[in-house]
């Protein structure tokens, strides 16, 4: 019999690491002279390649939040890995488009499509390649033999030497707070939509005219907001927007009470930053190593503002030196030697203006502390809050903030050997650096023009109570808005507990390890699945979102280090290796 390895999930985390499988063959599997092969078993009810999220059937108003330029499958040298280097076309090389569009997800899917060909062109040819349209149940087996993987629908198990799980985005069952909306929902005849794949969401029941709660302001929201406007047959007309009578009228808020920052508008010229320097490799051994642990607040997040800011000022200082007051030689040497306080002085005394100034909390909760006398006060506030960030997004006199960006992409790249390091980061990242693009947010100033969005504010409270959703904010004291709808515009929370995701249950039943916010705990080093000892599984593998090994996405920008791609070799060489000794000792 064969020997077989089985991938759940072949989406792009699967399919990044089929080419990975093919770009290290040669020297860890071809090149030992065995010539009988391996099966790969891609275990998915979505196509390969693009997988349930970049699948070409949804809807074709909804983007990607990248440019095209900056969307990559392929490694380069920047990326630290083992593997060799196997260059290939960005999504806007290989599409033929302005590097500067933000593509529709069809035309990602498509793309995800022809590199998973392309990967799977190039195994060697002993390896054959099998898609499983089904979902897989669970996993068993001892450690020392064989795993079964048990299909939806199929009697007998898939038998394989490995399993390697990406699972990508989960389903989650509800919270008790879900639980109980969704109770009284029933109860009192409302529409409530519990945290989902907005693609995947059913708004039908979401009525014209009618207000309609949103509690979210990312990406789920904007997917959300396009929908239930565009989709419903409205237009933009330059920066109006001319309604179709088919929308409802959109109440949203959130913990921020703003949307995420824009995508930057601009490129990048000249040196970048030299990172990691004060968050690197030896900063995140010293973590490691310590005996007693670490607390991410305490020890972790001061060298991220430290990072984050020499980002900052080292591109202030090197390209707009004008609106600065000292040489980038003497800052620098002061700012490496200063404490958090000492920093604070230092900018102040070598930095004239407050908008050159790097402040992550006041960039963080924007609304912390501001009130407006009345909602309506509050909707020109916001619009104006929103019409300085993509003015400032847009102006590369603040290029500083696109060196932050790439501090923020080297800190991921660093932090994600950490482990669980809780949720904070993850959000906190999310909202700098993987917002919308500016013409999302211009639509969303002409929605809110049109008066078909309005905003809640900050730290947005819902109550259900006298038959129907009520919420207010601190934001505009004394304002609340009631509506028969509220629907939770965020992504499900990827848990090992409340994961719907049958294999994944049955994982964590059987011993599985897992961190405190619910995650599956992975070996850094090669993506092992760990029990609660914290040994790792010989024949188990995961990458992906639901592991404590999570990264920003499975591609990235070109020349970013690519931390998924970093895992994706490691994870490929275990295989492979042990594949090669299996095969090895079958021959002997």
């Amino acid at each position: 019999m064969r020997h077989s390895l089985v991938i759940v999930g072949a989406g792009p985390r699967g399919t990044g690491l089929i080419e990975r499988i093919a770009a290290n063959a040669p020297e860890l599997y071809g090149g030992s002279g065995l010539v009988e092969g391996f099966d790969i078993h891609l275990v998915d009810p979505h196509p390969p390649g693009a997988g349930r999220i970049w699948r070409a059937a949804q809807s074709p108003l909804l983007w990607m939040n990248s440019h095209a330029e900056d969307v990559t499958m392929f490694t380069d040298e920047t990326v630290d890995m083992a593997g060799p280097v196997r260059p290939g076309p960005t999504l806007h090389e290989w599409a033929g488009i302005d590097g500067g569009t933000f593509a529709d997800r069809q035309l990602q899917g498509a793309y995800l499509r022809w590199v998973h060909e392309r990967a799977v062109a190039a195994l060697p040819s002993s390896v054959a390649v099998h898609h499983h349209p089904r979902r897989a149940l669970r996993v068993s087996g001892s450690r020392e033999g064989r795993q079964h993987v048990w299909l939806e629908g199929r009697p007998r198990p898939l038998l394989a030497d490995l399993v390697v799980l990406n699972l990508g985005h989960l389903d989650a069952e509800l919270d008790d707070e879900q639980r109980e909306l969704a109770a009284y929902a029933l109860e009192h005849d409302l529409v409530h939509l519990p945290p989902d794949f907005t693609a995947d969401s059913d708004l039908s029941s979401l009525a014209p005219g009618e207000p309609v709660l949103v509690r979210g302001f990312g990406l789920a929201f904007v997917d959300l907001m396009v929908l239930l406007t565009e989709g419903r047959g409205g237009r933009y007309e330059g920066d109006t927007y001319v309604p179709s009578g088919r929308e409802p009228v959109l109440y949203v808020g959130s913990r921020r009470g703003v949307p995420y920052r824009s995508k930057i508008g601009y490129d990048w010229t000249g040196e970048r930053p030299p990172l990691p320097r004060f968050l690197g490799p030896a900063e995140i051994d010293g973590l490691l190593a310590r005996p007693e642990g670490f607390d991410f607040r305490r020890d972790v997040w001061p060298l991220v503002e430290k990072e984050l800011g020499f980002a900052h000022y080292h591109r202030l200082f090197t390209v707009h030196p004008e609106r600065t007051s000292v040489a980038w030689t003497d800052f620098e040497e002061k700012y490496a030697a200063a404490d958090r306080a000492e920093r604070a002085t230092l900018v102040a005394s070598a930095v004239p203006d407050p908008a050159d100034r790097l402040d992550l909390a006041a960039l963080d909760r924007p609304l912390d502390g501001v009130r407006y006398a009345t909602h309506e006060e509050f909707q020109e506030g916001l619009r104006e809050y929103v019409e300085a960030d993509l003015s400032r997004s847009h102006d590369p006199a603040y290029s500083p903030d696109l060196a932050v960006f790439l501090g923020l992409l080297s800190v991921y790249g660093q932090l994600v050997r950490l482990g669980n390091i809780g949720s904070s980061w993850h959000g906190f990242f999310s909202y700098l650096a993987s917002g919308p693009p500016g013409p999302r947010l211009r639509q969303l100033l002409a929605l809110s023009r049109a008066g078909v969005l309005k905003f809640v504010g900050a730290d947005m409270a819902v109550r259900a109570e006298d038959g129907v959703f009520r919420a207010s904010s601190p934001t505009v004291p004394g304002f609340s808005v009631e509506a028969r709808a509220l629907v939770e515009a965020r992504l499900p929370e990827p848990t090992l507990r409340r994961a719907l995701d049958p294999l994944l249950r049955e994982l964590h039943a059987d011993g599985a390890g897992e961190t405190p916010d619910g995650l599956l705990r992975v070996d850094r080093a090669d993506g092992r699945v760990l029990d609660r000892a914290g040994r790792p599984h010989p024949r188990r593998f995961a990458l992906g979102p639901h592991t404590d090994g999570r990264t920003p996405g499975a591609f990235t920008r070109p020349r970013t280090g690519g931390p998924a791609f970093r895992q994706n070799d490691a994870t490929a060489r275990a295989a492979l290796a042990f594949l090669s000794a299996l095969a090895g000792r079958a021959a002997a």
